[in-house]
């Protein structure tokens, strides 16, 4: 019994074996779908803000979308006044909400400004050849924007026109509509 009881069971382990072989020749993977989802829409940012004012047919405040340049702002407002110096103006500039575009009237940029508690007028520089402390006399410039001022005039040569001028890190559109007035570029 005990021979027959081992033949029996190595028969079954045998059967047992090859009904496993089979099974997995036989075995095919489920197919898998992989579903792409398109991107969650992306949150569009808020309008802009921004304050067009100077030689424009229709100066006011302006809603504009996120993204939007000078030029948008110019055309918001109605386009430019035939008297407008357009020269003075970066067309392709991005805003930022609470910025102010003004546009300069033709010689309206040699009027001399003058400071609000003061009523002499701010003295005019020479921004090709001023110091430090002339620099410093302008609306918003400290000693660090003062050097770099000097620095790219001394790297890069003579200021031409307020574009150029923008060029300068740390000076933007608000300045130069400040500073247009009171700026000799010779």
């Amino acid at each position: 019994m005990g021979e027959r009881y081992r033949d029996a069971l190595l028969i079954g382990l045998m059967a047992c074996i090859a009904l496993g072989v089979i099974v997995l020749l036989s075995y095919q993977p489920p197919s898998v779908t992989i579903k792409l989802l398109p991107p969650p829409p992306s949150a569009t940012a808020p309008p802009i803000r921004v304050h067009v004012s100077g030689a424009v047919r229709h100066p006011a405040v302006y809603d504009l979308p996120h993204g939007s340049r000078v030029e948008d702002a110019i055309r918001a407002a109605g386009g430019l006044l035939p008297e407008a110096e357009d020269a003075l103006l970066n067309l392709a500039w991005l805003l930022r909400d609470g910025d102010q575009v003004y546009v300069w009237r033709r010689g309206e940029a040699g009027i001399l400004a003058t400071r609000p508690a003061e009523s002499t007028p701010i003295r005019q520089i020479r921004i090709n050849s001023a110091s430090e402390q002339e620099l410093q006399q302008l609306p918003g410039i400290g000693p660090a924007l003062a050097r770099e001022i000097i620095a790219y005039r001394q790297q890069h040569g003579r200021f031409g026109s307020l574009s150029d001028l923008d060029n300068v890190r740390g000076i933007g559109p608000a300045r130069l509509v400040q500073w247009a007035p009171l700026l000799i570029f010779d």
